[in-house]
This record gives structure tokens, C-alpha cells and sequence, in this order.
């Protein structure tokens, strides 16, 4: 029998996500119910964001919904938990006394004692050191549909970059086992998973705490070893930790494709020691190079920030050159979010949000024309596909190359004159193109 039903939010990043996927496998073991309308549920959760202000609405919105569902009685209670909670705890609890309990980022192991003391009408309120490590939860729930999931193999981050809260709010890095990770990992591909995509605040830190060096080779290889892991991918890695050990085990393992996200930020240097960044023009263009010259097929991605404090014309037009030269396969561009409580949020010569809009936009549409360069010359190409699902209306098949993280980069409409099956890998002949996504049929061995 069903302890109480309960509807969950899930916001902000890919590790949020595993996050939730977490707590909802605890609240199903537990005997709850995980229900998909809010208006069924007893308890509410959100799992919050704080990366940036427009994050932060976000969160506060699904917050005071959720609130005006218990004032009408549909529900018993609400928790919040994640990075807006640890951020801004005390106001939390001030401002929408309608929360029933309140949780950390390093507090999601309690979800199901929050729950329980919530349904007793009583207040669950917890917050432990940030630099706790929960102990891992194999047994995830996440959506039964898709056939990637992130794997979370570490939390925290020790860049402190001076934009970023995520270190007041994560703590320091706290590396997950190769052990538990391959667990994990297999768990999640007996459920149906083809593809593995590796997460963390920055992923080539991994290891350093726990084994005394950077890991993620390691981990790579360990994970390659289970049967029916089609796909890993590595998002998150900073390239001054981008080591020739990472490059080689990337280039001859088969199951690695041949994509990596690499959040460089800026290209010039002055910009980047203002960011307290520990790269410069040349380390990334050098990593660059290293992984072009390893993996001549290999897929870049990368995000950039424009009008961080101080940034000049200069700055802004190295930026935009390296954009036009590099011709990365993948590209975001975001304009700087000052954040109270960093040490960008009170540097001198903040820009003004209409100049910061210009040159992002400027950049966005110097890579839409790098892009659909590239596309240009994919016609023709045999590329390896992951089939997500079927588009009855329009007769053809949705899926990804390996040149595409989900989420953020493009698709593949797929043509085929028999059935695909979601989660499976096909031979795919590109035909067409346009800015972003490809259009291919599946390809037939016997000639055509």
C-alpha cells in the first residue's frame, strides 16, 4: 500500500538531474507513489537552481506554484531542496512560509525523512557541511523513455572562478569510486540505457581528492568494460587538465565517441586572469589542436561568456576571431550574470546589458554560419546514429550522431523503410542539412 503520492520538479543543470534521479528511486524504495500531475500529489518537491539570476526566478516560481496549490488544498505539504535552498535558506523560510521543509545540496539523502516528517504536519528543516559526500544510491528513477542518462562522477568544485557561486553552494570536489561508478553505470544500462554521459562541475578534476591524481582515464577504461554500454560521452572538461593520457584513451577506445565539452569561457588572457580562470589563449588552443590531431572526426563543444567586467573591444573581438578561426562544432554564448556573493559581482567597469546582448548575438551568428558551413559538407557521410524516437506525423525517425550531446546540440531525422527501435545505434547515409540538425536515411549494407 502507498505511503502518500508525491510530485517532483526537477530544475537547472544535468546534475540536478541525476540529483533527482536519486531522491525519486529513495522516495519509490521508501512506498511512495511518484505521481506526474501535481494535482494527484500529497507532497511536492523542487529541486532548486541558483547558477544564475534568470535560475533562480525559475526556481522561486515553481516554488510559490506549488504554493498556491496548497492554499487551495490539493497538497499536504512542499519541500525545496538543491542549490537555491542552500543559497538562500533563511529567506526562503521567510518569504513563503508555505514550505514545509527545506534541504541542502548535500541533504538529499534525507528526501524521504522530509517527506515522512511533512505528512506528520511537521517542519524538516536540514542542512549539513556542503563538503559531505551522500553515499551512493545505485537505483535510480529517471525517464523510462530515454535512452542516455548522466552519471555524476563527482560533486563540487575547486575552480573557484570568480562568476561562478557553485563552490559556496557545492563545496570542494568529492569524487565518487571507480567502483561505485562502474555499479552505477551497469545498473543504468540494464534499464535500458545505450549511452552514458559523464558529468561533474568539471570532470578532469576527477580522481584528484580520492586517488591523489586526475582519474578519468582510468574511469574511462573501467567503464568501457561493461556489456551493452554503447556510448560514453565526457561533458565538463577544462582544458588545462585536458591531459596527452585522457587524448589516447579517448582516441583508441572504441566506445568513447569522439565529442568533448569543453567550457573555455573566453580567449583572452586578460579576461580570463579577471576570471580567475587557470587556462590561457594558448593552453586552449593547444588542447584544441591535440585533440584535432588525435581525432580528426572528433566534435567540439564549448561555451563562452561575453561582458564580463572590463571586457574591452579588444577582448570582445579576440573572442569573436578564435569563434571564426577554431570554427568549433558547437557553440553557447551567454552574456555575463553579475551574482552577489562573487568576486565579479564587485570588479569595476561592469557592461551594459544591451552591449553584452550585441556582441552575443554577433558571436551567435558567426557560429550559425560556422555551423551550417560545416553541415555543408556532410552530405554523403556514414555516420553511426542513436535513434530517440518516431515522428508519426511526419513518417521519419529522431535521433542524434555522435556529434550531439542531448539537450543541447542538434538532431538527425532519420528516413528508414523499416522499423527502428529507440535506443539503437544505425548506419545513417546524411542526404540534406540546414544551420544545426541533418537529415539521413538508414544505410543499406547490400549497396544503397
Amino acid at each position: 500500500m502507498s505511503k502518500g503520492n508525491v510530485f517532483f520538479i526537477s530544475l537547472g543543470c544535468d546534475k540536478n538531474l541525476v540529483d533527482t534521479e536519486v531522491m525519486l528511486g529513495n522516495i519509490s524504495d521508501a512506498g511512495y507513489t511518484l505521481v506526474n500531475d501535481e494535482a494527484e500529489a500529497d507532497v511536492a518537491v523542487v529541486n532548486t537552481c541558483s547558477f544564475i539570476h534568470d535560475a533562480k526566478e525559475e526556481s522561486v516560481h515553481a516554488i510559490l506554484e506549488m504554493a498556491d496549490l496548497k492554499e487551495v488544498g490539493h497538497l499536504k505539504g512542499i519541500i525545496a531542496v538543491g542549490c537555491l535552498t542552500q543559497r538562500y535558506q533563511e529567506e526562503l523560510l521567510h518569504e513563503i512560509p508555505e514550505l514545509d521543509g527545506i534541504l541542502g545540496t548535500s541533504n538529499y539523502d534525507e528526501i524521504v525523512s522530509a517527506i515522512d516528517a511533512v505528512l506528520l504536519e511537521e517542519k524538516y528543516v536540514s542542512f549539513k557541511d556542503i563538503n559531505y559526500a551522500c553515499e551512493p544510491y545505485i537505483k535510480r528513477v529517471g525517464d523510462q523513455t530515454a535512452h542516455y542518462a548522466y552519471l555524476k562522477i563527482s560533486d563540487g568544485c575547486n575552480n573557484n572562478c570568480t562568476y561562478c557561486i557553485i563552490p559556496s553552494l557545492r563545496g570542494r570536489v568529492r569524487s565518487r569510486t571507480i567502483e561505485s561508478l562502474v555499479e552505477e553505470a551497469t545498473y543504468l544500462v540494464s534499464q535500458g540505457k545505450t549511452e552514458i554521459i559523464l558529468v561533474a562541475q568539471d570532470s578532469t578534476k576527477y580522481g584528484i581528492d580520492l586517488y591523489k591524481e586526475k582519474a578519468l582515464p582510468k574511469l574511462l577504461k573501467a567503464l568501457v568494460k561493461i556489456d551493452g554500454l554503447e556510448w560514453i560521452r565526457l561533458l565538463y572538461c577544462y582544458p588545462e587538465d585536458i591531459t596527452d593520457e585522457l587524448i589516447q584513451v579517448m582516441a583508441e577506445e572504441e566506445k568513447i565517441v569522439h565529442y568533448i565539452d569543453i567550457p573555455i569561457q573566453h580567449i583572452s588572457n586578460p579576461i580570463l586572469k579577471k576570471m580567475a580562470r587557470r587556462s590561457n589563449d594558448a593552453t586552449i588552443k593547444g588542447v584544441i589542436d591535440k585533440l584535432r590531431d588525435a581525432m580528426p572526426d572528433i566534435a567540439i563543444r564549448s561555451s563562452l561568456i561575453v561582458g564580463f567586467p572590463g571586457e574591452t573591444e579588444e577582448d570582445y573581438q579576440a573572442l569573436y576571431d578564435f569563434v571564426e578561426a577554431y570554427k568549433l562544432d558547437r557553440v553557447g554564448v551567454f552574456t555575463y550574470s553579475l551574482e552577489e556573493g562573487t568576486k565579479a559581482a564587485t570588479l569595476p567597469d561592469q557592461i551594459e546589458q544591451s552591449v553584452m546582448d550585441q556582441r552575443r548575438d554577433n558571436i551567435m551568428a558567426l557560429q550559425q554560419e560556422v555551423s551550417l558551413k560545416k553541415n555543408e559538407s556532410m552530405p554523403g557521410k556514414l555516420l553511426q546514429c542513436l535513434v530517440e524516437g518516431y515522428m508519426p506525423e511526419d513518417k521519419i525517425y529522431i535521433g542524434r550522431t555522435y556529434k550531439d550531446a542531448p539537450g543541447v546540440d542538434g538532431v538527425i531525422f532519420i528516413h528508414s523503410d523499416y522499423n527502428l527501435l529507440a535506443g539503437q545505434i544505425v548506419p545513417v547515409k546524411v542526404t540534406d542539412y540546414n544551420e544545426y540538425d541533418l537529415i539521413g536515411e538508414v544505410y543499406d549494407e547490400s549497396g544503397e
